[in-house]
This record gives C-alpha cells, structure tokens and sequence, in this order.
C-alpha cells in the first residue's frame, strides 16, 4: 500500500509540474506572442515605431533644420512684453533694492563682527553694483534687452551643446538606414542616396531588409531636456513642413551594424520562443492526458481520505484556506520567474515552478477530498459535531442560553409593535454605550461586558426569530408545490407561533380535500369500469344477432339498411365501451405492462403495414424515415403498438385530402424521438392541452367515427413507459412528438 501511494503521489505531483510548465508556456505567449509574431525584427514596433521615429526627428533636427549657431542668434528678438517681465521678475525698484539691503545686511554685519572690513567692503561694493544694475533696469530698455539677449544666447549654447550629443546616434542610425524625402512646399531633396540623380527607385525592396512609404508631418525637433527649451524653437525650428519619400535598411549592411545584429538575434530568439511555447503547450497537453489516464493513482489517493476525515472539518477547511492563499502567493512569484526569466537565478526559478506545482497539486488534492466528502453529505453532521468550531459553539450556547431565555420572557406578554420598539430601543442604547470608550480605554472592556449581556442575546433572539420565518416561507414554498408531508413546529406563544399553527391547520383541510378528491376519482373510475364491465354482455348479444340477421333471406332493402345501422353503431359502442375499459384501468393503476427488447423501426413498420391497405387508398402521401435499425428499447410492445395505431388511424381519419403525411424516428441523447405530422382537415381552433382530456375532439369533426380516447389513452401508455407524448399545432399543422428511453 506505501509503495502505490508513493507511485501515485509522484505521479500525480509530475502531471502537476507538467501543467505548470504548460502554464509558463501561457505567460510567454501572453507577454511576449505579439513581440515574436512578426516576421522579422523589422517589422516589430521597437523599430517601427521607435528606432524609425528617432530617425526621422534626427533628420529634421540636423537636415532640415540645419541652423547654425551664429544664424540662431542673428535671430534673436526681444519683445517689448519679455523686458517689462524681466524688469518686474522680482517685483517693483523699491522692493527689489530692499530685498538686496536685506540679503546683504546680514553678512557685512558678519563681517563687522569678526573685525574683517576688508570682506564687508566687498559685500557693499556687490550690493551696490546689483542696486545700480537694477536702477538702470528701470531707466533703460536697451539695459534690459541686453541681458536678455545674453540669456537667449546662453540657453542656445546650451542647446547646441545639447544637440551635438545626438550627432553620433545620427550618423550611426544615417549609415544604417537607406532613405529619400521631398519636400512638398519646396522641392528639395533629403537623402543619402549616393547617385548624381537620387530617386525613390533607388530603395529597391529586393535589395533591402526593410522597406516603407512615410509621410512626415510638421517636421521638428527632437525634444531637449534643456530649461526654457521653447525659446530655442522659436529661433532655431524651421517653418512647418510636410516630407513624402521613402526609408530602407540595405541588406548590404556589415554584421557588426546594431540593424543587423538586432535582426540577427530576433530570428534566434523568435526560434528559441516559440520552441518553448511549443514544448510548455505539449507538457500542458500531456499533463491533462496523464491527468486523464492515471485512474488507478487517482484512486489509491482516494483511499487515503479516511486518514483526511480524522482531521476535525474545520480544520480542514481553515487548511484549504491556507493551500488557497498560498497559491496567488506562489503563482505571482512563478510569473514573475516567466517574466524576468533573464534576471532571475536558477534557485528562484525551481522555487517558483515547484513551488507552485506543489501548491497546486495540495489544493487539488484537498479539493478531490473535499468534494467527495460533500458527495457523503449524510456524513458531513457527524463529522461537524466532532469539529473544534461545533464543541465552542456548544460551551458558549450552555453560557448564553439562560441569558436568552429570560430576555424571550420579557418579551413574552407584549405586542409585536411593542417588542420592535423596545428591541430597536435596546439597540441604540447599546450603539449610544460605545461611547464611553472615548472617554477612557479603560470602559471598553466595561462596553464588552454590556455588549456581551445585551448585545449578544439580543442577536441571537432576532436570529432565532429569523429562522423561524424562514422555516414557515419554507413550509408555505413546499405547500405551493403540493408537499404536504409534514408540519410546522409550533413554540410558544408569538406571532410567528401562532401564524405557523395557522398554517398546519390549513395543511390539514388541504389534505383532506385531496384525500376526498382521491376517493371521487376513484368512485368514477369504479363506476366507468363496472357500466363498462356490465354494458360489454348485451352488446356482444346485439352483435351477434345483428350478424345472425344479416344472414337471413327475405329481408328487404329498407330492412337490410336499418340492419346495416344497428350494426356499425353496435361496433362503434363497442369500440367505445373497449376504451373507456382501456382508460378506467390505465387511471386506476391496475394495467401491467409486459417489457420486452422491441426493434421500434420494426415495431413502427408493423403499425403502418396494418394500414397499408387504406394508406394506398387514401390520398395521403406517406414520407416515413428513421435511423437504420436496430433501435432498441425495453417496452410492451402490445401496449406501444397501440400508440402507433391510434396516432396513425387519426392521421388518416382528420388528415387533409392529397397533403403529405411526415413520420420520423431517431435516436438523440438515449432517448428514441418519433414524430408524426400531418395537415388537419379541420380547423385547429382547440387548445392542445385539452386535446388530451378524454372524450376531446375538434368540434368540427364530431361527426366523424371515434370515442375522443386515442391521444388520451396513447398519452398514458407513453406515461406508463416513463416517456412523454407531445403536441404542437401550428395553423392546421398537427404535429405528435414521442420521447422514449432506448438501450444503448
């Protein structure tokens, strides 16, 4: 036995690392699918929509708006706005000098101090030269436009020093790609196409990696992380223009190019990815089979629950729980692992794959446990009563019990709006306690103690009353389905007390009424077989010597035809009076059917080869189809041949001259469906339901031979087989659709 759980223990914890590794193969896919389904490197969006974007702003920035330094500052303007902004930056000459005063006041005074008028005079010699650089701002404007064109000219040196940084990324990225741009507003040609007459043609798509047709918007500059960058695009960005043309990477590229590197390694990569998601699919796949196959290690895991059932059922569930807060846990870290799989060691990465394999394989094992505990739900009492949680439950009810009796007490001799005043009273007394807390951390053990005097009976009191309603719209749902197996426990005095005697009470007249109801409809089924039983003996002596007449000479025609009469009326009543025999015996119970393995298709050609002489006669075109035989089912076949034959004796009685006749049998899910359908020579104007009712036809066709029984008593032979009978009607479409249990 320690050997076939060790067996199937690796067994099942190999299928769990299986699903695991299948599980990774869906967080590839995932997270980097979209990334390997391209058909190469150059067709991702890294290069399409970062390296070749990059590109395109490097070359408005050093091709089309190739300005230089001196040209940018020729095109410094200082606006009449930029000098009153500076003037007042700081606010107005008085607050300006005072701000200066104020800021150097502190350090000549410091150095007063310590006796060093060499430093103070300097610090008035700086205060003074700022006080006057700021009188002149407000003096003069040519001041002012001067320190801010030396600003503006510093931010563009800083921008040109900013901008030479990108050069070598530019000439790195111009001796990689292969490209042609005109621009549309003047003509001129951007390209480092080496030819004496560039053109679009010269990026031809066999020689090329790469290739795509771009028109660039309102060319500009790569953005700089330079302070008060906006005012260098005003002097240095060209106007906006738009470039049609053409880029390209060469084939002709040598290896060492970052291009052709990165295309390098993706075809690799894309190799080594999708082989991993292949082989994580097929471990997915193969752990499900194994999952499928290993029955025996299944079940040698089941055996061993009866060890899982000493644990008390709380805690098994608090355990479950674990197992259940333990895998989120594990199954992060393990996508995490899928994820940063080049950043992580080899140690995590078992960590996390058996880890969570482990984790999985205990919370489905703890859930196979589970389920087939709760399959022994007769069991699951017993084994709550032997739980820790059920035995607390117990010692504090015995503490709390006396407690709650007395409350009901109180309550006992009071009205219900009384009993909701003062219990809604008690609880907000109860809510008001709590704030003695604030008062001092001392009272909330005090504020415990009420709440568990007061509170706690009060809550287990409307518990109480709550099951108690509960119990009684249980009850009251159970009459409405026509249960009326047992009664309401009557306690006390209450409404609900009184409301569910109430109930009981009506139960009881209920069930009398049915029980009377039952004794009526056993009185008429009696009666109908006795008239039945004692009107079949003069009958048969009518018919006999009607027929004893018929064979005597001398009679005349109108003789012969009031005979004729006598004797088809004779049989109809027999035929009547046979039916009403078949139905009070079905009704009763007292019928006994004779199963047997019956061919339906045989038994359903048998039905129609009794007709076959009045179905050529007739108009009808018979379309009869059915699944190739045999289609079994354990039936009478006596019995089910008598469905047949009323349902096909209707179809030819009430069926519409010269329409088709549709008869079906196949086998769906176990069960044999046969359906009949034909077209009414009389109008449908009925409800199907009471097609069903006895001595029922369509008004228009009572003139017509019958007793009314056919459907009635088909129906409950078909009942009697645990099948159905069914009936559409669709305009004068008459459809009769039968369900019966077939053997496999």
């Amino acid at each position: 036995m320690g050997t076939k759980w060790k067996s199937s223990l690796v067994i099942m914890i190999i299928c769990a690392i299986l699903f695991t590794f299948g599980v990774s193969g869906i967080f590839l896919l995932a997270d980097h699918g979209n990334y390997y389904a391209h058909k190469s490197y150059f067709h991702t969006s890294e290069f399409r929509y970062e390296e070749v974007q990059r590109f395109t702003n490097l070359i408005g920035t050093f091709e089309v708006n190739d300005l230089s330094i001196e040209e940018a500052k020729e095109k410094i303007t200082v606006s009449d706005e930029e000098i009153e902004e500076h003037r007042y930056r700081y606010g107005d000459l008085a607050e300006q000098i005072e701000s200066i005063n104020h800021r150097y006041e502190g350090l000549i005074q410091e150095a007063l101090d310590s006796d060093n008028q060499q430093a103070a005079d300097v610090y008035k010699k700086e205060r003074d030269t700022k006080i006057e650089d700021i009188t002149m701002n407000f003096e003069s404007d040519e001041h002012v436009e001067a320190k801010i064109i030396k600003e503006k000219e510093q931010i563009i040196d800083e921008y040109y020093k900013e901008r030479e940084s990108y050069r070598s990324l530019y000439e790195e990225l111009k001796n990689s790609f292969q490209y042609y741009f005109k621009d549309n507003s003047s003509g001129k040609i951007y390209t480092n196409i080496e030819s004496s007459n560039p053109s679009l043609n010269d990026i031809n798509d066999r020689e090329m990696y790469y290739t795509e047709s771009l028109t660039i918007d309102n060319v500009q500059m790569i953005e700089y992380e330079i302070p008060n960058s906006e005012v260098v695009y005003e002097m240095v960005e060209g106007s906006y223009t738009t470039l049609e043309g053409k880029i390209g990477v060469p084939k002709s590229l040598p290896s060492y190019n970052v291009f052709v590197i990165h295309y390098d390694e993706y075809k690799k990569e894309q190799i080594v990815y999708w082989t991993v998601v292949g082989l994580n699919i097929i471990a997915l796949f193969l752990s499900l089979i194994i999952f499928k196959k290993a029955k025996h290690s299944r079940a040698e895991l089941i055996r061993w629950k009866k060890y899982y059932d000493k644990i008390p059922i709380d805690v098994r569930a608090i355990l479950f729980a674990i197992t259940l807060l333990y895998i989120p846990g594990m199954f992060f870290l393990f996508g995490f692992v899928v994820f940063e799989v080049t950043t992580v060691s080899l140690l995590e990465i078992v960590i996390a794959v058996f880890g969570f394999a482990i984790g999985l394989f205990l919370a489905l094992l703890q859930l196979v446990y589970i389920l087939a505990t709760l399959k022994e739900w007769n069991k699951l009492k017993t084994q709550w009563e032997h739980s820790i949680s059920y035995r607390l439950f117990k010692e504090l009810k015995k503490i709390i019990v006396v407690l709650v009796d007395k409350l009901k007490v109180a309550f006992l001799d009071q009205t219900t709006g009384t009993q909701i005043i003062l219990l809604f009273g008690a609880v907000f007394i109860l809510g008001l306690t709590a704030l003695i807390v604030s008062v001092h951390p001392i009272f909330f053990f005090v504020y415990l103690a009420i709440l568990g005097g007061v509170g706690i009976p009060i809550a287990l009191m409307i518990i109480n009353k709550i099951g108690e309603f509960n119990r009684i719209v249980e009850t009251t749902d159970e009459l409405a389905k026509g249960n009326l197996s047992h009664n309401l426990q009557v306690k006390g005095y209450s409404v609900l007390s009184k409301l569910a005697q109430n109930i009981n009470k009506l139960k009881s007249g209920v069930k009398e009424s049915q029980t009377e109801q039952a004794k009526s409809e056993r009185l008429k089924t009696e009666l109908i077989t006795n008239v039945s039983h004692d009107l079949r003996t003069p009958l048969t002596s009518i018919i006999t010597y009607t027929e004893l007449l018929k064979e005597q000479e001398g009679l005349t025609d109108e003789g012969s035809a009031y005979l004729e009469i006598i004797d088809r009326k004779s049989k109809r009543l027999k035929v009547l009076i046979d039916d009403l025999f078949e139905v009070s015996k079905m009704t009763s119970g007292t019928i006994e059917l004779n199963k047997e393995k019956v061919d339906l298709v045989q038994l359903l050609q048998q039905a129609l080869g009794e007709y076959d002489d009045l179905i050529n006669d007739s108009t009808l075109q018979f379309r009869v189809t059915h699944d190739d035989p045999p289609l079994n089912a354990l039936v009478d076949g006596q019995k089910l041949w008598r469905v047949f034959d009323n349902l096909i004796g209707n179809i030819l009685k009430y069926s519409l001259d010269y329409s088709r006749v549709y008869i079906n049998l196949t086998a769906n899910d176990r069960n044999a469906i046969i359906t009949f359908k034909n077209v009414s020579k009389y109008e449908l104007n009925e409800n199907t339901d009471e097609l069903f009712e006895r001595f029922k036809r369509g008004d228009t066709s009572r003139h017509t031979d019958g007793s009314g029984l056919g459907l009635a008593i088909a129906q409950s032979i078909v009942e009697l087989h645990e099948g159905s009978l069914d009936i559409q009607t669709d305009g004068d479409l008459f459809k009769v659709t039968i369900t019966l249990a077939i053997e496999e």
